[in-house]
């Protein structure tokens, strides 16, 4: 007699989108415009759906740039027993020496049998950076500028119906770090690792755990999600340091009603921590690094920078209309970095804000959200595609 046995789950019913009397802004313009809708054929997984959004809108690490968003929804296999894999392009540019290239994908192959994940960007900045810990002022910062190549990628099989394991690989190249004197940045930090002017590089690989009940990434419906990764950076792959890392992310979405309608509470935690020593100061956990850049909504990326991270975040979203066009958000979230000296948690940071929400593709789910956050002594307005998390 076996001693496991795996069955391929189909996926519950009430975690389908439901786009029966609901409308969206393609539904609008087709109406304005006359024209005939396209038979759907996500049923046999081969639909794809597209969601563009140019426009002007703060970026992650301050200013404004002139920002366009693709995102693309499909299926790789049947809708009952596939996952809806998506694809991101959000490239941006400004007038002022700044501009990125981030490229994000995750793919849920056939049955949901694998999930390749993806995660390349080209940015430059200048951005501010406040040095290590919680207990900066907000007027002692200081202006770093460089170039950044990010390389992630990773490959998780189907264990059991919900849970992933596999290995991956991680590059992070931060290039052409300048400052506006020779050791600037290590003597306002007080930290001697990829403080220099020049190059710093990283790589390493990765073992990575997932669980995922959520069916639909863009717009999370009621389900959780835990993604743990332990990254080992050495000299054989090429680093300037043996160091390592420990990520662990851990979502639960709540649904509030049993109508098909959105009403949902939201919770994410994670726990971002380094060890060893030649850890570079911009690959050291800072709030708004997430692999996402989605953290911190209302606080300035890089405000809170050290060696550990803990981040909360709650949110209540909630359908305005009955057909789901117009609905809104409410958020809060805190976070604390840990002390160079002492390695604790002695300050913590809230932030907090509203949004609206357009749904942009019914779908695939994918709503244009507008977030305004505000913390003290700081605040943003941000449009995108999809949910915060």
């Amino acid at each position: 007699m076996p001693g496991i046995l795996l069955a391929q789950k189909a996926i519950d019913p009430d975690k389908q989108i439901d786009t029966t009397g609901k409308k969206d802004i393609l539904d609008i313009a087709k109406s304005v415009f006359d024209v005939m809708p396209k038979p759907d054929s996500a049923q046999k997984g081969k639909a794809y759906y597209f969601s563009i959004l140019p426009l002007s809108t703060a970026v992650p690490g301050g200013g404004r740039a002139l920002f366009t968003s693709t995102t693309v929804g499909f299926y790789m296999g049947g809708r009952n027993t596939t996952y809806l894999s998506n694809v991101t392009f959000a490239p941006y540019f400004n007038f002022h020496g700044r501009y990125g290239f981030p490229f994000r994908s995750n793919v849920w192959l056939k049955d949901n049998s694998w999930v390749i994940q993806g995660d390349t960007r080209l940015l430059v900045y200048p951005q501010n950076t406040w040095g290590l810990g919680g207990h900066q002022p907000e007027f002692n910062k200081f202006v770093v500028d460089y170039k950044y190549l990010r390389f992630y990628q990773s490959a998780l099989k189907r264990i059991s119906s919900c849970f992933y394991a596999g290995i991956g690989y991680n590059l992070d190249y931060y290039m052409d770090i300048e400052t506006n004197a020779p050791d600037a940045l290590r003597k306002f930090t007080g930290y001697p690792y990829g403080t220099s002017s020049g190059n710093s590089f990283s790589s390493g690989a990765t073992i990575n755990l997932l669980y995922d009940s959520r069916n639909n990434e863009l717009n999370p419906l009621p389900g959780a999600y835990t993604n743990v990764v332990y990254r080992v950076n050495a000299y054989a792959f090429g680093s300037d340091a043996n160091w390592q890392s420990l990520y662990i992310d851990m979502r639960k979405y709540i649904s509030l009603t049993s109508k098909k309608e959105q009403n949902v509470l939201a919770f994410w935690a994670y726990y971002w921590k380094t060890f060893g020593s030649g850890i570079p100061y911009l690959s050291l956990p800072s709030i708004g690094w997430d692999p996402y850049q989605r953290s911190g909504r209302g606080i300035e990326q890089n405000r809170y920078r050290g060696k550990g991270l803990l981040y909360f975040e709650t949110e209540y979203r909630r359908d305005i209309t009955a057909n789901g066009l117009f609905g809104f958000v409410l958020f809060a979230n805190v976070n604390s970095v840990a002390e160079p000296a002492t390695n604790r948690f002695s300050y913590w940071y809230p932030a907090g804000g509203t949004g609206l929400r357009v749904k942009f593709n019914k779908r695939s789910g994918t709503n244009i959200a507008i977030d305004y956050g505000l913390s003290k002594g700081y605040s943003t307005l941000t449009l995108g595609l999809g949910e915060a998390f």
